[in-house]
This record gives C-alpha cells, sequence and structure tokens, in this order.
C-alpha cells in the first residue's frame, strides 16, 4: 500500500522547479519521462564539415583571385609577363593550406564556435590579415620563382575575407534554424546553487550563440536543502542522490560543482561518477573572485596548486608589444598635439596668470607614486581650503576654460610625457590621487588588483563611462575586465572610443 502510494505521488510531480512542494518531497525527481537522446558525436561531424567547406571555400577565392589579377583587364598592372594557372598551381595550394591553418590557429574548429557568428567574423578577418602578411613574407625570404603578385596576394586577402564571411553567414542562419542546434550546445548540470551559477545561467541565456545551457540543478552534497534558492524558471531534478539519474535521463554533458564546501571524499566520488558516465566534471572556484582567468594550475613538488599567476600582461611578449606602442604613440601625440597643448595653455594663462601646467601625485604601477602633469584647468590653489577632492559638475573651482578642456581630454593631453617616460600606458586603469585612496583598499574589494597593471591615459572605465565622481565599483569592475581580456585590438580600441566618450567629464 504504501509503496503504491509513492508511486502515485511520484507520478504526480511535474518535472520543473519543485519549490512549492513540501521539504520531504522537494527533491524527488520524475523519472517516468522518457531518457533524453543526443547524438554526441554531431558537433564534431559539423566541425569537420564546415572545415572541409571553409578549405574549398578558400581554395576557390584563391582561383577567383587569380582569374582577377591575371585575366582580367587590371592583368597589365605592374607585372608584364603571362601568367598560366600552372604557374600559380603551387602558390595557390601552399596559399591555401596556409590560410586554413591560421583559422585553424585562431580557434575556428572547435565546437563552442559554431553558434557564434561575431567571434568567427572577427576571427576570419583578423586570421585573413595574418595570413596576407605570412604569405608574403614566406615566399619573399625563401624567393620562390615566379615572384609573387603583391597585388595578388591584396586581392586573395579580399576576397577570401569576403567569401568566407557570406558562407559562414548561411552556414550560422542555417545551424540557428536547425534541430541540431539543440546537439551544438552543451547541458549543463549543477550540483547546489549560489550566485556564480546564477550568473552562469545569465550569461548563457542572453547569449543566443551561447555553446551551453542550463537543464538545472540538484541539491548540494549532504544536504537536501539549497543555501540559495535557484530561480523559478531553473529546474529542480531532485535530490543530489539522483544525480546519476538526472545525468542520465536529461542528457547532462557536465557536472559543474557549486559547493567548494564539500568533503574530499564527495568530491572524488562525484568526480569519478562523472568519469563513468562520460560527462565533464567542474567546479566553480568561489574563492578566487578576481581575474579568474589568469587562474593557473601548477605542480609543485608533485602536489598540483591553483592560485591566479598568468594575466595577457604578465607575459615578456605582451609587455614588450604594449611598450613599443605606448613609445611610438607617445613621440606622435606629443608632436602631432603640441601646438594644441601651446595654444591651450596660452588660454588658461589669460584667464588665470600663473603656471599652466599642474603636477598631482598620482598611484601606479604596483601602488608606486608619480607626478601626472596636466594643464591647469582649475584655479590656482583650488584645494588650498578643501584638501584633494575629484571635480564636480558645476564646480566653482573650474576655470572657464576648464570645463572645455576636461569635456574633450585636451587637459590630458601632456600625459603623452608620462607616457614617453614608462610612467603611464596610453591606454590602462587611470590612475588615482593616493590621498583620495587610502582607504579604499578597506571599502572597496580587489581594489588594489588594478595596480598590478600600468595605469592609462585613456581605459576601458573611461570609454564604458565611469570616470570622475562615478560609482567606484563599476570602475574596478571593468579595470579587472581590461587586465583580463587585453590585447592589442583592444587598445586600439579604447582609443578609438574614446573620442566619441565624454560622459561625466567634469
Amino acid at each position: 500500500m504504501n509503496q503504491n502510494s509513492d508511486s502515485a505521488q511520484q507520478q504526480q510531480i511535474p518535472d520543473g522547479n519543485a519549490a512549492a512542494l513540501a521539504p520531504e518531497a522537494a527533491f524527488i525527481l520524475p523519472f517516468t519521462q522518457p531518457k533524453t537522446k543526443r547524438d554526441r558525436s554531431l558537433p564534431d561531424r559539423i566541425v569537420r564539415t564546415s572545415l572541409l567547406c571553409d578549405a574549398a571555400v578558400v581554395l576557390y577565392s584563391l582561383l577567383i583571385s587569380f582569374w582577377v589579377r591575371f585575366q582580367s583587364p587590371i592583368q597589365e598592372i605592374g607585372v608584364p609577363d603571362i601568367m598560366t594557372l600552372r604557374d600559380y598551381t603551387g602558390y595557390i595550394v601552399f596559399g591555401a593550406l596556409l590560410q586554413i591553418f591560421v583559422l585553424a590557429w585562431f580557434g575556428l574548429y572547435q565546437r563552442g564556435t559554431l553558434l557564434r557568428f561575431r567571434f568567427v567574423s572577427w576571427q576570419i578577418v583578423k586570421s585573413v590579415m595574418l595570413w596576407t602578411a605570412g604569405f608574403l613574407l614566406i615566399t619573399l625570404v625563401f624567393r620562390f620563382m615566379p615572384p609573387i603578385s603583391r597585388l595578388y596576394v591584396g586581392i586573395a586577402a579580399v576576397v577570401s575575407i569576403s567569401s568566407l564571411l557570406l558562407w559562414r553567414f548561411a552556414f550560422h542562419f542555417f545551424l540557428q534554424r536547425s534541430s541540431a542546434v539543440s546537439n551544438l550546445r552543451q547541458r549543463i548540470l549543477f550540483v547546489g546553487w549560489n550566485e556564480e551559477s546564477e550568473r552562469l545561467t545569465q550569461t548563457f541565456s542572453g547569449d543566443s550563440g551561447s555553446a551551453y545551457e542550463v537543464i538545472g540543478c540538484v541539491s548540494p552534497m549532504r544536504s537536501s536543502r539549497f543555501n540559495k534558492r535557484p530561480p523559478s524558471q531553473i529546474r529542480i531534478l531532485g535530490d543530489y542522490q539522483h544525480i546519476e539519474h538526472a545525468i542520465e535521463h536529461h542528457g547532462a554533458d557536465i557536472v559543474v560543482l557549486t559547493d567548494v564546501t564539500s568533503v574530499k571524499e564527495d568530491v572524488v566520488s562525484l568526480a569519478n561518477l562523472c568519469e563513468r558516465e562520460m560527462v565533464q566534471f567542474k567546479l566553480i572556484p568561489s574563492y578566487f573572485q578576481i581575474l579568474v582567468s589568469g587562474l593557473h594550475l601548477e605542480t609543485v613538488s608533485g602536489i598540483p596548486i591553483l592560485g591566479v599567476s598568468r594575466l595577457p600582461l604578465d607575459r615578456f611578449s605582451n609587455i614588450a608589444i604594449k611598450r613599443a606602442i605606448d613609445i611610438f604613440g607617445a613621440l606622435v601625440g606629443i608632436i602631432l598635439f603640441a601646438p594644441l597643448i601651446a595654444l591651450f595653455a596660452f588660454i588658461v594663462w589669460l584667464e588665470s596668470p600663473g603656471p599652466v601646467f599642474y603636477r598631482q601625485r598620482r598611484c601606479g604601477l604596483n601602488g608606486m607614486v608619480f607626478d601626472i602633469i596636466k594643464i591647469r584647468s582649475m584655479k590656482i590653489d583650488a584645494e588650498k581650503g578643501t584638501g584633494a577632492q575629484w571635480c564636480v559638475k558645476n564646480d566653482t573651482r573650474r576655470l572657464r576654460i576648464g570645463a572645455f578642456m576636461r569635456k574633450w581630454n585636451i587637459d590630458e593631453l601632456p600625459q603623452f610625457w608620462n607616457v614617453l617616460k614608462g610612467e603611464m600606458s596610453l591606454v590602462g586603469p587611470r590612475p588615482e590621487r593616493p590621498e583620495l585612496i587610502k582607504n579604499f583598499k578597506h571599502e572597496i574589494p580587489h581594489y588594489q588588483a588594478r595596480h598590478n597593471a600600468k595605469p592609462g591615459m585613456t581605459g576601458w572605465a573611461q570609454v564604458k563611462g565611469w570616470r570622475g565622481d562615478t560609482d567606484l565599483g563599476e570602475r574596478i569592475n571593468c579595470d579587472l575586465w581590461y587586465m583580463e581580456n587585453w590585447s592589442v585590438m583592444l587598445d586600439f580600441q579604447i582609443m578609438f572610443l574614446t573620442f566619441f566618450k565624454r560622459e561625466n567629464a567634469y
């Protein structure tokens, strides 16, 4: 009798969030639904298909480029010799193989990129640009005969980018509307629930090109209650004791452990279960709330140690590249803007006679203090009675010309000299005044982490509108994101956006 009642109760429970159920019944999992069938090899087949189609498109592009260069009316430009397809067969084959290699090196042939069209498009543009330089360099250094036509390589680059983007757009359009899209996303099952898992879920749901989807969660280990209740749209698939059935019946690909306080034996047992079921096992390192992209596992005396140790700007090659760009940019900036600096310095002197340049103490790399140089935008001794404080809207201490200079960042132009000296970079977290930030490291989480990068004339926080007397928490988040995601292209993007972002520039 009791067995029949339990069975009937189990069949009546809906397959969804069990928040409304009584505690003793809240984690009973309905296993009456059919098992989810998934073709786990389908993503790999689609990746291979995209590789073969890319190769065909690249080869076709190089052939079309040959016709445009040597068979169309432009054939007389630059190279008077008549070229046949046989003469360029080696170039075409080698060029196609090299281009596919570069596309693969940029990560196009991975399961996680299949639905990310914008990412793929940008990677195609970057890889073909790199291929253009590399292809020309290789053929010129080794003096292949006949000599390669630089116009042909340029045409091939344009045709390759256009053809690949067009084909990939059609491919992406088909995938998004096919039944295969559900198999392309890896299904995540959470053990427990916390803020990190909630942010992950929001990120996945807000990205149509995400390679992941959350199918639900089970209760934490050794407990039938959640420390943080999952939102209503997240299905509770049962108690932790039911996790093996949840993996099997819901087709989970990844099991993510959120409860890092679990005992070692339980974690090892869960990892072994995932291995038996051929699903990935991962855990959220909740102890690391900052610079998570720099998490690195290393072995010391045979013992694995996890810690924050590697960020893009920790690598010597990236430091050297960024410094070279800084030196070149600072020299160009000083030469280009010297007349503008002189003009506004003269206007400042006319409005407020006295020193036109203003030196101010700021915190730089590793907390080292240096003097930043600015065109004075305020009255002399503006802080004599108030002490150090941020400029605010309609600040009475500000000169008439000061508002205009700060709006257009003209007062910052002398900082090219700080960049040339190596105290600053063109792009990085904006340096703050020691008097204003002496308590920030105690009040604002992760504030000091921003000093692991050289301060910049402009930065990601500034182009996002967080400058001056604004939310410091958001500024820190932007600075940390920049440090984790640094690239040369990101620096150029920030420099470009600086000319169009002037919010809160009091």
